[in-house]
């Protein structure tokens, strides 16, 4: 698909070459690349290679996410997966909201990846599920910026299309049937008040791999954008303990 509005300032997709350890960092559901520039930042300056892709019909306008489908979102991870393997020889992913969905797809469809960490993943919101009915309306309001953290707000988009809420529906489906596929180590983090993604999902993703090392960590002082909010050093450091462990 081509995208007619041009890519938004700080959406813009982010890489840094480090060392041979790479880690893909996913955005989530009508968000951008700035939402996890932070994370990717602090892992540069780790050493890590770092790649976070901007998902397609992101980062520019609504009406460029309206005509994407949830294949294209694959697509645009599995591009940015491709730029670490020609680099690294250890591959970690992490993602937000529909970018921890996307998380759960890589490890469910590549076994190489040694760990994952998912953070407010998706896997079920039943609120959405009228949508899958909706006929005749092309958007609903939008989602983003569910941060409590004062005065702090996320590169999302005001709109939200119901054709992309309907894809995102059938993804969380896809990803959610396949959960026992997954066998690495995960550490998954969960807002314990999240305005977006209800935080039983975290339980769902927890009692549905088959990972024997997996771990639930609970924040109690953000709201959905975990990374731009007040748990982000706690994000930042626990990854970062956790890869260590991990290589």
């Amino acid at each position: 698909m081509t995208e007619k509005y041009p890519v938004l300032e700080g959406a813009e997709p982010f890489y840094f070459e480090g060392n041979n350890v790479g880690i893909l960092v996913s955005h989530g559901f009508t968000g951008s690349t700035q939402s996890m520039r932070p994370l990717g930042d602090a892992f540069a300056k780790t050493g890590y290679t770092v790649c976070g892709p901007r998902l397609r019909g992101h980062g520019t306008h609504y009406e460029d996410m309206e005509k994407t489908t949830y294949q294209d979102w694959i697509d645009s991870i599995e591009e940015g997966f491709q730029w670490l393997k020609e680099r690294c020889d250890t591959l970690f992913v992490t993602g937000l909201s529909m970018g921890g969905t996307l998380t759960l797809y890589m490890a469910e469809n590549h076994p190489e990846i040694r760990a994952i960490i998912p953070i407010n993943a998706a896997v079920d919101i039943p609120e959405m599920n009228p949508v899958r009915q909706l006929e005749g309306v092309r958007f609903l309001d939008g989602v983003g910026s569910d941060i409590k953290k004062p005065e702090v707000k996320e590169l999302a988009y005001e709109k939200t299309p119901v054709q992309s809420v309907k894809e995102i529906l059938t993804f969380m489906d896809q990803v959610r049937a396949d959960l026992h596929k997954i066998s690495c180590p995960s550490l998954i983090f969960v807002s314990n008040e999240d305005h977006v993604v209800p935080p039983n999902n975290s339980q769902i993703i927890f009692d549905e791999i088959s990972s024997e090392e997996k771990e639930i960590h609970h924040m109690k002082d953000s709201y959905h954008v975990a990374t731009l909010d007040n748990d982000q050093q706690v994000i930042i450091e626990k990854t970062l303990q956790f890869i260590e462990k991990n290589l």
